[in-house]
């Protein structure tokens, strides 16, 4: 059953997304469209392949109440002002970023990212240490692994015009849950949204992750960083995720029983409490 379209939002409890004020931060390659939510402490959201930043925002909305939030869309997002890089790269992303909140005038905010933001943010850290006040990733590791799935799906996205209703496609999409998830409005919420990315786009992320690989310099990143792994999450396993939060000098992990890859919307007021816990920490050790 498909949930009316005029009511997914209200289900999701974004009804006061509208609020969010959205722009166009121009750039050095176009501009980046951003949603703000909030006051407080800035913080920085960086999300996942494909989805864009709605699919972060019901997250967004609630650390909204203790946060100035800025969703960022990257690059190939349907957000640019400029033509689309076709080899972007999670670094190219990491300099858009590092850009934006210096035109913004943000001074060291946190950063989160969820899985291919997760890697933009490890980049943001790495290549833009001044800009990162600290980290909260979700859904990504050091170097990611090749499995059979993703390379069948990265050879479908782009050797197939693949259509909205594609039910090979869609299939993945629920991967993304950790397991096999009841029709409901968030899985349909899921699939709308990255279904606004291009799938070329997506592509050319997939293939980009593919010669991404920060093990030789993670003990360069002395940002306090926090590891948040869904239980079941079958994209980027626990264990994955826990190595990498063991393999940075001020790393630490913490578990979101029973989500999988998308925890930050399937579980997003339990991601939410453990990151306004961990932000309000960070701040204390560093005063």
């Amino acid at each position: 059953m498909r949930l009316a379209a005029r009511h997914r939002g209200t289900w999701l409890g974004l009804e006061d997304c509208g609020l969010a004020e959205v722009s166009r931060i121009p750039g050095r390659f176009g501009s980046l469209e951003t949603a703000s939510f909030g006051t407080g402490p800035p913080l920085i959201m960086l999300p996942g392949l494909a989805g864009g930043w709605r699919l972060m925002a019901p997250l967004a909305r609630i650390l909204s109440r203790r946060h100035k939030v800025t969703l960022v869309g990257f690059r190939g997002d349907g957000s640019t002002g400029g033509p689309m890089v076709a080899d972007q790269k999670p670094a190219d992303h990491a300099f858009d970023v590092a850009d934006l909140i210096s035109r913004l005038r943000l001074e060291r905010p946190a950063i989160l990212g969820a899985s291919y933001g997760g890697a933009v943010a490890l980049e943001l850290a790495l290549r833009y240490p001044h800009c990162v006040g600290s980290l909260v990733i979700t859904g990504a590791e050091a170097a990611f692994r090749p499995n059979i799935g993703g390379a069948i799906l990265l050879r479908a996205l782009e050797h197939l015009p693949l259509p909205r209703t594609s039910p090979f496609l869609n299939q993945f999409f629920n991967v993304l849950h950790g397991c096999r998830p009841t029709p409901s409005p968030v899985v349909e919420f899921v699939i709308d949204r990255c279904w606004e990315t291009d799938q070329a786009v997506v592509a050319s992320r997939l293939r980009a992750l593919e010669g991404f690989d920060l093990n030789e310099r993670l003990w360069e990143i002395d940002t306090p960083t926090l590891l948040l792994a869904g239980s079941k999450d079958v994209v980027v396993p626990p264990s994955r995720q826990r190595a990498l939060a063991s393999a940075l000098p001020e790393g630490s992990f913490d578990l979101i029983e029973g989500a999988g890859h998308i925890g930050f919307l399937t579980h997003r007021s339990e991601v939410a409490s453990k990151v306004v816990k961990f932000l309000r920490q960070a701040v204390a050790s560093f005063c």
